[in-house]
């Protein structure tokens, strides 16, 4: 009996031991950050984010040039990132085998034109790109292991807004409907959203019938962000600071509602950058560039418009984007020209933030979970 206690003490202390590890592992959610590498920034970094709300750096796990924008493949085995560079008129995607704290270089493929700043993947493994300097969206594929295909198709955009900053197409982003076969593009120099298909037999990027849909004027479409319920669409304009509600009747989307992202008495230079909405479709959020802030509004669980809660600061300057956590009980800032990413607790009955915590980044521009 004696010799068989120790051996019994031993078991319990590597059992409990391996335990409280994994729970303590599970008590964090870790995130990259996609920056852009003009300064000090070498690449891709890695961050936690503990259950307080407390943020760490993990490091540098890929270095490469402007990775500005960064997508999960469904597996969440591969990472796939934009370069957003200029190289004789074309950017670049790459794609990156996840390997607990650093990243391995898959591939590189040609992104359909200059400045890619976007990329998503579909469930068919498809993956679009929005080329801003190009004014244009790149249609790749990947196979299972991560692997990309050469491009495949690329839909030009035409036209232009009234701004000086709308006077070629800006492809900005491009996103996947979560329940039909179609893609919105959002081009902030033509000032429209685009809608088109895939044809799987040849591959390429299609129109639909409505082909578009033309913004307020100055408006300058960027990101847009889908309601849980996949009936309602908000779309954020950076150039007039507003949050535009799009609906759909007999098979064409249209404006049903706007909303300023700015409080009435604000009067200087500011654009909007990011869109987020909680799980819930209660609450939405964006960013100002300039007020430097996140609004966040209510939303009107009946006919989607948006009510004003409150501004929250960003304790920085340029919050180009930023996320909601896996559990959504935080959202992280990455401040681009103040290098800092902060974490604030949201309460999800008001939708509120509040403070948590603070940390240098360099030249933070996309948060990934």
């Amino acid at each position: 009996m004696k010799n068989i206690l120790p051996i019994i003490l031993i078991f319990v202390f590597v059992f409990f031991g391996c335990k409280n590890s994994t729970i303590k592992m599970a008590q964090e959610d870790s995130f990259y950050v996609g920056t852009y590498t003009k300064k000090e920034s070498k690449g891709i970094y890695k961050y936690s984010l503990s259950k307080e709300g407390k943020l760490k750096n993990i490091g540098l796990v890929a270095t490469t040039i402007n990775p500005t924008f960064l997508a999960k493949s469904n597996d969440k085995k591969t990472l796939f990132v934009v370069g957003e560079t200029n190289e004789n008129g074309m950017g670049f995607i790459k794609s990156f085998k996840i390997k607990n704290d650093s990243l391995e270089l898959i591939g590189k493929e040609k992104s359909g034109g200059a400045g890619p700043c976007f990329v998503a993947i579909n469930n068919k493994n498809y993956i679009i790109t929005a080329n801003y300097g190009g004014g244009n969206v790149g249609l790749l594929k990947a196979d299972s292991s991560g692997k990309l295909s050469n491009l495949l198709s690329v839909q030009q955009h035409v036209g232009r807004g009234t701004t000086n900053r709308q006077e070629s197409p800006h492809a900005h982003s491009a996103w996947f409907h979560p329940t039909k076969k179609e893609i919105i593009s959002v081009d902030l120099g033509t000032n429209q959203l685009w809608f088109s298909k895939i044809d799987s037999i040849t591959d390429k990027l299609i129109l639909t019938n409505q082909k578009n849909l033309q913004m307020a004027e100055g408006a300058g479409p960027r990101h847009l962000t889908f309601h849980p319920n996949n009936k309602w669409i908000y779309v954020l304009n950076e150039l007039n600071n507003t949050v535009s509600l799009i609906k759909e009747k007999n098979n064409n989307y249209y404006i049903d509602a706007t909303i300023s992202t700015l409080p009435e008495t604000f009067t200087a230079f500011s654009k909007a950058a990011d869109i987020h909405i909680s799980k819930d479709g209660k609450f939405l959020y964006a960013s100002n560039r300039g007020h430097e802030s996140i609004v966040i509004f209510d939303v009107n669980t009946q006919n989607g418009t948006l009510k004003t809660v409150d501004y929250q600061s960003v304790l920085g300057k340029h919050p180009r984007n930023f996320s909601l956590s896996p559990n959504e009980d935080f959202l992280i800032v990455a401040n681009q020209d103040t290098n800092n990413i902060v974490s604030f607790k949201r309460n999800e009955n008001t939708g509120k933030l509040t403070l948590v915590d603070e940390i240098s980044a360099k030249m933070p521009v996309c948060i990934l979970f």
